[in-house]
């Protein structure tokens, strides 16, 4: 297995956090046009890769060890509980500080010398990066994951989530950089939460590393399914319809499907 290969991909999807820094303070970029149509692709190929790849796979790695009732019913199992993974930490997280219940309200006076209003934006900020750290855990292990057991599916599963992760930075770079008037602190704050990534898949590894095997890949397997799927219809679509138009997400999420479509028919 190539770990490092997985790794990297790994780590590309949660560094491109980075990203959102560049759609933060670049104003010629297009953010109503272009994170809409990406965001809505990035859900096409999760959701598409989920149920027409991915649990399949599942199923089959399950049903080399278990009689085909079993597998059905570890794979649907998995499948939720991965679901239930990602809500439970949507739960844990305070709603006014979860950067998943987006809102566009970082454009503040920059003359203002407020300092309890700076105060505020530097909290809403460091809290962004702490609930993005704490979600891009599981995301890693998924990514991970992924790319161990299919490469190809791996870099779509990659591309995907670090299109996903674009939105996420920004809402830790603006508020930041509003607070403190620094594009590095933004910068910094923005790398750090999306380096939660590649430690959760490594974290996530060491301690599943004995037990991998068969079973092991299926559970893991659905369990990713069920992340990809509640990333894409709690965060992505959400997300890109209040960045633009509710048409530009969902042309995105059937470009999306369409592209995974064709890289599983060619490859």
């Amino acid at each position: 297995m190539n770990y490092v290969f997985a790794f990297s991909l790994t780590l590309f999807a949660g560094l491109s956090t980075t990203f959102g820094v560049i759609f933060a303070f670049n104003k010629k970029i297009k953010k109503e046009t272009l994170l809409p149509i990406g965001l809505g692709i990035s859900a096409g190929v999760m959701i598409y890769v989920s149920f027409v790849e991915i649990i399949p796979k599942s199923f089959e790695a399950l049903n080399s060890v278990y009689d085909q009732s079993t597998a059905n019913f570890y794979t649907t199992l998995s499948f939720f509980l991965g679901i239930g993974v990602m809500a439970l930490i949507d739960y844990l997280i305070p709603k006014k500080d979860n950067p998943h219940e987006y809102k566009e309200d970082f454009k503040v006076d920059q003359a203002t010398k407020d300092e309890t209003k700076k105060h505020s934006l530097m909290r809403l900020g460091i809290f962004s990066a702490i609930a993005i750290a704490l979600h891009n855990f599981p995301e890693g292990l998924a990514t991970f994951i992924a790319a161990l057991k299919e490469p190809e599916l791996g870099i779509s599963i990659a591309i995907a989530i670090a299109i996903h992760n674009i939105p996420e930075g920004i809402s830790i770079a603006i508020p930041i950089y509003q607070a403190t008037g620094s594009k590095k602190k933004a910068f910094w704050y923005t790398f750090f939460s999306g380096f939660a990534e590649p430690v959760g898949a490594l974290i996530g590894y060491l301690l599943l590393n004995q037990f991998f095997s068969d079973a092991m890949f299926g559970f893991l397997f659905a369990a990713v399914g069920g992340i990809m799927v509640y990333i894409s219809l709690d965060e992505l679509l959400p997300t890109a319809e209040r960045f633009g138009k509710h048409h530009l997400a969902i042309t995105g999420v059937i470009i999306g499907m369409i592209i995974m479509a064709i890289s599983l028919l060619l490859f």
